[in-house]
């Protein structure tokens, strides 16, 4: 238990200092957007890159991981589908349902990250990295998909979506590793080395991000859409990974960072998506404030008992 408190203790430490730099202004609303832009699109892409560049994925449960991720994913997707039309006559609209959804199954990946390497160091990072080149690409299509049906924004044409799959950081960042990790013995000790160095960077930089997009003031009265959000993100994602992984054989530390993938809060990216293709914003960013606050509590239950 004691290691588990204490990685997500010092990643709740973290996440304050980037609240408070931006609550006291110590940083300006225009430079939070670049850092949130240079970890973004440079620093986690470099740790992607490194770290499936140079694992042995051979020793690792590459396809097994995948498979209960992607299967998770889908079931909770499968769920909301569903019970589309009873949300509807309860208050949840398009916009809001889109909302919803993106909080059920998008993950924080800084977050993710964070916890991994500092449950299991090295083999953590790896795994987790296995696990966003496993869901970053189904989450993206996913995501832009149902905004594009349920929103009341502008539809993406298909050459649009394909354009914002296949630019998205994660995605072709997972693809470049593989890559690399298939002619490890030629790589140049500075180029791993200077992709580490920028990696480095981002796990700091990305949790102070995350931090300084929480807004307390969001904090209002739940209603069902929120709860909705947060009972299938932080209870039920990690229970069914944990039952699928057991089915497909994951076991160990692997059997923990699958947890951990699962149970962490939404990607903050998804109130960007929501703004941009016209689902509910401000229902994201309130889902998103909630989830990492309430991640800090549930996230070691987890862990604990599941992983």
């Amino acid at each position: 238990m004691n290691p588990i408190i204490n990685s997500l203790g010092a990643i709740f430490l973290v996440l304050a200092t980037g609240w408070a730099l931006k609550a006291r202004g110590f940083v300006s609303p225009s430079h939070w957007a670049g850092v949130e832009r240079l970890t973004y699109q440079v620093l986690f892409p470099a740790v992607v890159i490194h770290t499936l560049a140079v694992a042995d994925l051979s020793q690792l449960p590459v396809l097994a991981m995948g498979l209960t991720l992607v299967t998770a994913i889908l079931g909770v997707s499968g769920i909301l589908l569903i019970l589309r039309p009873l949300l509807s006559r309860v208050g949840i609209n398009g916009p809001a349902f889109t909302s919803v959804l993106q909080g059920s199954v998008r993950w924080n990946t800084f977050v993710a990250l964070a916890l991994a390497a500092g449950l299991h160091g090295r083999e953590g990072a790896t795994l987790m990295a296995i696990a966003v080149a496993s869901m970053i690409p189904l989450l993206n299509v996913l995501c832009v998909l149902v905004l594009a049906r349920f929103a009341v924004g502008r539809p993406m044409s298909a050459a649009e979506t394909a354009r914002s799959i296949a630019v998205n950081p994660f995605i072709w960042s997972s693809a470049v590793g593989l890559l690399l990790n298939q002619m490890q013995w030629m790589l140049p000790l500075a180029l791993t080395t200077y992709v580490d160095i920028l990696g480095r960077a981002a796990l700091g930089v990305g949790l102070l991000v995350v931090g300084a997009g929480l807004d307390i003031h969001r904090l209002k009265q739940p209603r069902l859409a929120h709860g909705l959000a947060i009972g299938l993100k932080l209870v039920v994602m990690p229970l069914v990974a944990w039952m699928l992984a057991r089915q497909f054989g994951v076991t160990g530390t692997a059997l923990t960072i699958t947890v951990v993938a699962a149970a962490v809060p939404t990607a903050t990216a998804a109130y960007f998506l929501a703004r941009d293709m016209g689902g509910d914003a401000p229902l994201m960013a309130e889902i998103t404030t909630m989830q990492t606050l309430l991640a800090l509590a549930t996230l070691p239950v987890a862990v604990l008992l599941l992983g």
